[in-house]
């Protein structure tokens, strides 16, 4: 075994599998081995669970040796971010406040990926409840790092996940994204992310407005492996509510790399937010390869206007109503930050919220309309490249609708289906990405684009960095 084994994608670990030339228990050990090292460094995990992994693993290589593994995910190394469920780990969400007793059950996301043979390798750190494109709190000794560049952040709120996948502490992550929080992270740390339609991948238990806002998904290498993992993702759970009719094993069979004929919008600017100049060029510079490669895309100008005025009172409302199931007393264990804008979301009143709720719907309609002119929507996925790890999130500096989310939150609003891939680096070696939005139910044709971006652009992988300067 060598160290650049922990980068195999899912395919080349199941032919090595089946070849009998690794097996899943080496593959989990070297895992294992690469974490108690890397982490340390990086502060991704929340959550170790060695021994549950080695048993999976163990059950695993036993399953490839009959020659009956359970599908293509059988044997591979994956972690959870940390709220949600894992049978035997509490769910803590990033918060002293939360309580430290063993979740009783999976999450459908966590059960579906142990049938199918998944070894779960631990729990990721992510922000205070999810609040922030950053990942530090106060249950966390320092902020988690970037494996690109330890000295600035992986984003948020599944900084976790990304970091663990972009230092190759598993092969897959499960991340959430209620702003961008799949997405962000994704960018921030050179890996393709996808946040698909809402309800698309169960999820349990949901609370509050964010009930409505948060799509679970793959964080991944490749688009294969993202493509591969959300067919799993998404199989059918009762406990969700809110929950998409279930789609057929085979719904992401026999995807092909497609951008030409589409009909393709760029737009650079959304709600009046553009890209720094040095992102803006390295995402105009993918585009113009693209068009190269056969694309038609036309530059457009924002299809909606701007989202604070709008929309600031549903999330600060909303960060209210998660502190007031905290005991008052313990409100001085939170997140300062986040804290300060939890108590400004208790002035928000009753008609903010449906004035909030009734423009979400009207920004639905206009991204419906949208798409009946566009099948797909290109668009920087942040404005910037990755910050410092000492920012302070949504002040003067980093401010959240200007720095973090202008690109991401409308299709949480809206429900729509999006993902990031990485499409160059900046002059400081750090991560750019494109965003690829679709109308809802498009996953398939998100992924396609995906699969034609990676073969245009190349997603460049941080490995031989991270050996030097992690490993």
């Amino acid at each position: 075994m060598i160290e650049t084994d922990c980068f195999l994608t899912i395919a080349e670990l199941g032919e090595r599998y089946a070849a009998g030339a690794t097996t899943p228990s080496a593959i989990a050990e070297l895992h294992l081995q690469r974490l108690s090292r890397i982490d340390p460094v990086i502060n991704a995990m929340q959550v170790v669970d060695a021994e549950g992994a080695l048993g999976a693993a163990e059950a695993s290589a036993l399953r490839w040796r009959e020659g009956a593994p359970l599908g293509p995910l059988d044997g591979i190394t994956v972690t959870i971010k940390d709220n949600v469920d894992v049978a035997g780990f509490p769910t803590r969400h990033g918060s002293l406040t939360t309580p430290d007793t063993p979740a009783a059950n999976d999450s459908p996301v966590v059960a579906r990926l142990r049938e199918a043979g998944a070894v779960i390798l631990g729990k990721t750190r992510l922000p205070e409840f999810g609040w922030k494109g950053l990942t530090d709190g106060p249950l966390q000794d320092g902020p988690t790092r970037n494996p690109w560049n330890t000295a600035v952040s992986p984003g948020g709120s599944s900084g976790g996940a990304a970091a663990c996948v972009a230092a190759g502490i598993g092969t897959i992550a499960f991340g959430n994204d209620g702003g961008g929080s799949i997405r962000i992270p994704a960018n921030l740390c050179g890996l393709y992310g996808i946040k698909p339609t809402f309800g698309r991948v169960p999820h349990h238990l949901q609370e509050g407005m964010f009930a409505t806002l948060v799509s679970g998904g793959p964080i991944a290498r490749t688009v294969a492996d993202a493509v591969t993992t959300l067919g799993v993702m998404a199989r059918p759970d009762d406990r969700d509510w809110f929950a998409l009719p279930p789609v057929p094993d085979d719904w992401l069979a026999g995807l092909t790399p497609r951008l030409e004929g589409l009909r393709i919008a760029y737009a650079p600017v959304l709600g009046g937010i553009g890209a720094d100049d040095e992102v803006r060029a390295i995402v105009d510079g993918a585009v113009e390869t693209l068009r190269r490669q056969g694309a038609t895309i036309t530059e457009v100008p924002s299809p909606i206007g701007e989202l604070k005025g709008r929309f600031e009172a549903y999330w600060i409302g909303a960060f209210a109503r998660r502190m007031r199931l905290i005991p008052r007393e313990r409100w001085g264990e939170l997140d300062p930050t986040f804290r300060d804008v939890a108590e400004r979301g208790m002035a928000v009143t009753t008609d903010q919220l449906l004035d909030a709720e009734a423009a979400r719907a009207a920004l639905g309609r206009e991204f419906a309309m949208f798409h009946r002119d566009w099948d797909l929507l290109l668009t920087p996925t942040m404005p910037h490249v990755a910050p410092p790890v000492e920012t302070i999130y949504h002040c003067q500096a980093y401010d959240r609708w200007r720095d973090s989310v202008p690109f991401t939150l409308p299709f949480n609003l809206t429900g729509q289906p999006a993902s990031t891939a990485p499409c160059g680096l900046s002059a400081s070696g750090l991560p750019v990405g494109l965003q690829v939005v679709g109308p809802k139910y498009a996953e398939r044709l998100i992924l396609e684009a995906g699969l034609a971006i990676e073969a245009a652009l190349g997603f460049a992988q941080p490995h031989p960095v991270l050996l030097k300067a992690l490993g």
